[in-house]
């Protein structure tokens, strides 16, 4: 008996629509086929489980072959298998989900999270790779005659009665003839790798079983030792370093999800943009951008989130606005706050030692996360020059007596390249003071963030300013000079460097501190540091950088400066300092440099 008919669709066009627009990418129907053979296998599993299929299950498996001569693919289950008038049910009415009636009707008696189709619509992404479709197929019931369906594209089918001995469906591809990229064994196989490595049954290419229906997000953290994380961190990244630690996420209230975030160490940023977090639906790889789930700063993460409430479109290829969205992100930035503030008390000198490599995702969380900004102000840690480490609440009882200004704001200098500014820390250390190592991309943000977050706490470059300005006791100190010798001094110094852009002052200062130091206000400075960053500001970005030099009144080579009769060897020396300044901070380039070493070699 053979039987003709039409599909019953709403376009004559449907088909083309598939192939060119519904998915971006024609790979996906290799995706979709297996996860509708899975789905056919984890039925017949269930029907047995619950008393409803009493016959031998046996080797539940898909099995994905090609004949490069026939140019046929074929995706083959021992699943539920259908009859006749169920292929005529679930095949001929597009978008009429099988997946969703299964699920329905059994959804009193227990678990459904195994069954992965929600789209009526993936069998026919078959369509964009072949030229015919073949179904072959036979149902679990007692005395069922199997199946054959046959579909070249149009809107046409034919169903006939078929020769299967074995329960389960054959699908079987023919392939077009712009698809044939598909009959070779590695992309067969890569596809397969990418989409089906962790699909909830074995999956068979070659005679091999290439998947681990198993992974461990699957399991309970109790059953799991760290060489199993370990283990399956280089599943997915293989040749990496080992992670930092990990979180394994586990709910199931007011969503579903799970799965395993790494932190890793950070190396490069070709690294973080190569290895991301894959995004699974039902062990179902769907995609590895993952914005939406992730908060931002999670993204330098590794490892995987399953999640069957993730709403996808039609080709699940993109993710959809929805609130459980917005309660995933919510629920993950809680469980890493959680995490780092365990390993914080668990083990401080271990946490200390990690910190190196984890304060970049840590600051990034307070810049850009309030609620993680509320909870991480427990564990964020900053460094001193000492490499000793402090949380913020250490830190403002360590500096509360030394480095509180006459306002009562407790001042925190910190330097972003200790060799440059080796001269200003010095000059911090010899008041006792603190310096904060504070140079990472991220740190100018994390600034930002915690003057704008900790009350009476002012944050200062420790080279923006001589160091009895950057934390103003209202001490100040007599100057050896007169005004009038002050005066003159500035204007030789003026002369000297014959630069607008470099602001001169002649100020007391200890006679310990050098001659003459180069510093640039705090405030410019950053305004023209985020400028240049992209943020905003932008008359600064454009306007000549301006620096001060600051002539220490009291140094004896100042006042050895002061006393010469000749104006000619006071703007020599003049030159000489000031140069020697510009240089401790890398200011001195071209032409001014090759003048000054020549005219040191020459007095030697």
């Amino acid at each position: 008996m053979k039987e003709t008919g039409n599909i019953s669709i709403h376009t004559e066009n449907i088909f083309p629509i598939i192939k060119k627009f519904l998915y971006s990418d024609h790979e996906i129907f290799l995706r979709e086929l297996v996860s509708n053979a899975v789905d056919a296998t984890q039925k017949i599993k269930r029907l047995s489980s619950i008393g409803e299929f009493n016959g031998e299950l046996g080797d539940l498996k898909v099995q994905v072959s090609f004949d490069k001569d026939k140019k046929t693919i074929t995706i083959s289950d021992n699943g539920i298998g259908m009859t006749a008038e169920e292929i005529k049910k679930y095949i001929n009415q597009i978008a009429f989900s099988g997946a969703t009636e299964f699920v329905e009707k059994y959804k009193d008696q227990g678990d459904d999270k195994g069954i992965i189709g929600h789209f009526g619509l993936g069998f026919y992404s078959a369509f964009m790779v072949a030229k015919e479709v073949e179904i072959i197929s036979k149902s679990y019931q007692e005395g069922a005659e199997a199946a054959r369906w046959i579909c070249d594209g149009s809107t046409e089918y034919s169903i006939s009665s078929a020769k299967k001995k074995t329960r389960g469906t054959d699908i079987i591809l023919h392939i077009a003839e712009d698809s044939e990229e598909f009959l070779e064994e590695y992309r067969l196989k890569s596809i397969l790798d990418k989409y089906g490595k962790f699909l909830p049954m074995p999956i068979e290419f070659q005679e091999k079983i290439i998947n681990n229906p198993n992974p461990i997000w699957t399991k309970s953290p109790s059953d799991l030792t760290d060489e199993d994380y370990l283990q399956f961190y280089d599943e997915l990244y293989p040749m990496q370093e080992k992670p930092l630690f990990w979180i394994h996420l586990n709910v199931d209230y007011p969503f579903n999800l799970t799965g395993i975030l790494y932190f890793p160490k950070v190396k490069n940023e070709m690294q973080l943009q190569r290895e991301k977090i894959q995004l699974y639906s039902r062990q179902v790889f769907i995609t590895d951008e993952v914005k939406d789930i992730v908060p931002e700063f999670l993204m330098l993460l590794h490892g995987v989130i399953d999640s069957p409430d993730i709403p996808l479109n039609v080709s699940r290829s993109f993710l959809q606005a929805d609130s459980n969205v917005k309660k995933i992100n919510s629920y993950i930035t809680k469980k890493v706050a959680d995490k780092l503030a365990d390993l914080f008390k668990a083990d401080r000198t271990a946490f200390e030692e990690k910190f190196a490599n984890i304060g970049l995702f840590v600051k990034y969380g307070m810049v850009s996360d309030e609620k993680f900004m509320e909870r991480a102000l427990n564990f964020c840690l900053v460094q001193d020059t000492n490499d000793k480490y402090f949380t913020l609440d250490e830190y403002a009882e360590e500096v509360q007596a030394a480095q509180t200004d006459k306002d009562g704001n407790k001042v925190y200098l910190y330097t972003t390249d200790e060799q440059q500014q080796d001269a200003f820390i010095q000059s911090a250390k010899q008041k006792e003071y603190s310096v904060l190592k504070l140079d990472s991309l991220i740190d100018s943000h994390f600034i930002q963030a915690m003057e704008a977050k900790l009350e009476k706490t002012q944050w200062k470059r420790v080279d923006a300013d001589r160091i009895d300005k950057l934390i103003d006791t209202g001490i100040n100190l007599e100057a050896v000079l007169s005004d009038t010798q002050k005066e003159s001094v500035k204007k030789v110094f003026e002369e000297a460097l014959n630069d607008k852009q470099k602001v001169v002052a002649v100020e007391a200062m200890s006679p310990d501190e050098l001659p003459a130091i180069v510093t640039q206000n705090e405030f410019m400075r950053r305004m023209s540091e985020m400028s240049k960053n992209g943020g905003g500001m932008g008359m600064f970005g454009s306007m000549p950088t301006t620096y001060n030099i600051t002539v220490n009144a009291n140094h004896p080579l100042i006042g050895k400066l002061a006393a010469l009769e000749s104006e000619e060897e006071q703007k020599a020396l003049a030159k000489q300092i000031s140069d020697l300044a510009l240089l401790s901070q890398n200011l001195l380039t071209g032409a001014d440099l090759t003048a000054f070493i020549k005219r040191t070699i020459a007095k030697q």
